[in-house]
């Protein structure tokens, strides 16, 4: 199955072709659609359909300009355009964006359908070339591969001769003259620790950069970099959670990996890069790893006076309390015990060590996170405590796992206040603006101050669900309540919930609640009676 997203300003070509797609037997899925090409950018970033067909002439957005955002940020979907003009500089623009088809208007369904399959078969083929393990070692494994990924790895390690770097640059064809820098590092995981879940999973990632003079590349088996830059800082920002969404849809393409994003500060010297890969690579290190696939950003955590990250390093197990769960208290004692018995003979003593160590990581936790130990867990202060919590190993594992509980309680309460504001004035907007048909991404994301791509990434890692499915739902549940209570027809319902298109509303209706608006009033009316 392909998933098919239509935009198109014509309700009558969009139904067309949403029946043609979603007809019995057909190898391609319905995923959404739009009217606009500002609306379809927004919900095209969050339901990432495998075919894109669009319309060139659309209100806010064209079609040709909403083809080349979405090649930039997602160029695995392939692109149907279709034209009432017969306009070479149309096409032309079209094939230089790298457009899969260009039908003209009036179009048969034959015609549609060809296009379709045609996009099928050049997916299938790219499926093919990704699953080609010994080319894909070949061209990681070349002489200029290898040379570039060193001397990219130079630069972010800081180790480069930064005098004739663009010299270098020239060389190796790659682009890096900007006004801002920005690094993502990439540490992915094959659940099942498969070697060619792991392959498969490179193969993808390497392919979703297929430019030349991208600046991207593998620092270590495990670790994919990127380079983002531009002359824009808000841009470049933005960019980032868009990169790192289509990073993380193509890596679970593999289904056993997962990935870890981590995004490090902007800079704004080529020189300043190893700065921002030093910031992604330490939150990394407090990242928890479950086999669930995070972005995470310098962005959203506490920052010291210069920008970057406050961490405390002595203890790793302590600099990790940032994203361990709560089922984990009892590994993180465990790995204590651990510790403290490789030193038999010595319990009081190396315990007390490993005791301040811990505080010590817990108190710079609380502050990184806008708190004060002495209200938090003002016992853990007093001189009397670790010579008391060591006196044996039960006083120990018992006084430890209290702390422990209330540190993770005081930073569950924190993280989801940073998030929890965002959210919770999100939700407050889109109870407000969800009749609208121009509430989407682009708006709620204005409404709390953020870019779309950011906004995106905190509202589904939050609350477990996308914005689209979030404010569908909500439309849905609008609707189930005007059909059982009042007379008005499915078309006004469809309106009075924010859907542009009745036709529209009573395919998404029946695709969430398997009935058609009209069965789901006739089966509650005769389930009452």
């Amino acid at each position: 199955m392909y998933s098919v997203f239509l935009a198109d300003d014509e309700h009558i070509v969009l139904e067309g072709i949403r029946n043609r797609i979603a007809r019995e037997g057909s190898n391609f899925s319905f995923a959404g659609e739009a009217s606009d090409g500002e609306l379809a950018l927004s919900m095209i970033h969050e339901v990432k359909p495998d075919i894109l067909v669009t319309d060139i002439k659309m209100p806010f957005m064209d079609g040709l300009e909403l083809a080349r955002i979405v090649k930039k940020n997602q160029p695995w979907i392939k692109i149907i355009i279709l034209s009432g003009h017969d306009e070479f500089e149309y096409a032309k623009k079209a094939i230089k964006i790298g457009v899969e088809d260009y039908i003209l208007k009036p179009f048969t369904p034959e015609e549609l359908e060809a296009a379709l399959e045609k996009a099928a078969d050049n997916i299938e083929e790219e499926r093919r070339q990704l699953n080609d393990m010994s080319r894909l070692k070949e061209e990681l494994e070349s002489t200029v591969q290898l040379a570039k990924n060193k001397f990219l790895t130079d630069i972010v390690l800081g180790t480069a001769d930064f005098s004739s770097v663009m010299d270098e640059v020239a060389a190796f064809k790659i682009q890096l003259a900007a006004d801002f820098y920005k690094v993502l590092t990439v540490d992915f995981y094959s659940k099942e620790n498969s070697e060619s879940s792991l392959q498969n999973a490179k193969s993808r990632i390497a392919a979703l950069f297929k430019n030349g003079d991208d600046a991207v590349f593998f620092i270590s088996k495990t670790r994919f970099v990127c380079i983002l830059m531009g002359n824009d800082q808000n841009e470049v920002e933005d960019d980032s959670y868009a990169v790192s969404e289509s990073i993380v849809h193509i890596t679970e393409m593999s289904f056993d990996c997962s990935t870890v994003i981590s995004i490090g500060k902007t800079v704004d010297d080529i020189s300043k890069i190893q700065c921002s890969y030093n910031d992604a690579d330490k939150i990394f290190s407090m990242a928890h790893i479950d086999g669930k696939s995070r972005i995470l950003s310098s962005d959203d955590i506490q920052k010291a006076s210069d920008g970057f990250l406050i961490l405390q390093e002595k203890d790793p197990i302590a600099s990790r309390l940032k994203f361990a769960g709560r089922n984990e208290i009892d590994f993180i004692i465990s790995k204590y015990l651990d510790m403290i018995k490789r030193n038999s003979g010595h319990f009081a003593v190396i315990a007390s060590s490993y005791m301040v160590d811990f505080i010590m990581g817990v108190k710079n936790l609380v502050e990184e996170l806008g708190g004060n130990i002495n209200e938090v867990a003002p016992e853990i202060l007093e001189e009397s405590f670790v010579e008391k919590s060591v006196q044996n190993e039960e006083t120990f594992v018992h006084e430890l796992r209290k702390v422990l509980e209330v540190i993770l309680s005081f930073r569950d309460e924190r993280m989801q206040g940073r998030y929890g504001d965002v959210i919770l004035r999100a939700k407050e907007f889109i109870q407000n603006t969800y009749k609208s048909q121009d509430t989407c991404l682009s708006s709620i994301a204005k409404s709390v101050f953020l870019s779309p791509n950011h906004f995106s990434t905190i509202f589904s890692q939050a609350c477990g669900i996308t914005f689209i499915e979030y404010l569908t739902n909500m439309r849905i549940e609008e609707a189930k309540k005007l059909l059982l209570n009042t007379n008005m027809k499915g078309a006004d319902i469809a309106y009075e919930c924010g859907f542009s298109d009745p036709h529209y509303f009573s395919y998404i209706f029946k695709k969430n609640t398997g009935f058609t608006p009209s069965e789901f009033k006739s089966s509650v009316k005769n389930q009452q009676a």
